[in-house]
């Protein structure tokens, strides 16, 4: 299991489109995705999962994933989180 923490600094806001673009990035890959706010976890393949985290602009998440391509999983996705569109 790999393991990355990260915050969040989207200036512009969290808009659904950015949730829908990481859902998507995380789908492309075969290893199980986790993301976590605090005390919450959400799969990050899962839209109601994602949009329950409530993640804002100044959010602390930890991203974390296993399984066969779970590297490169956690580089992109948190790649994406720290520099989206």
């Amino acid at each position: 299991m790999v393991k990355r923490s990260i915050q969040i600094d989207w200036t512009d806001g969290v808009e659904m489109k950015s949730i829908a673009l990481l859902i998507q990035k995380a789908s492309a890959f075969s290893s199980i995705i986790y993301i976590a706010k605090g005390d919450r976890r959400a799969n990050a393949k899962s839209l109601l999962g994602m949009m329950s985290l409530g993640i804002e602009d100044g959010t602390e998440l930890e991203i974390s994933a296993e399984g066969s391509d779970e590297e490169e999983a956690v580089e992109i996705i948190a790649d994406f989180l720290e520099n989206p569109l």
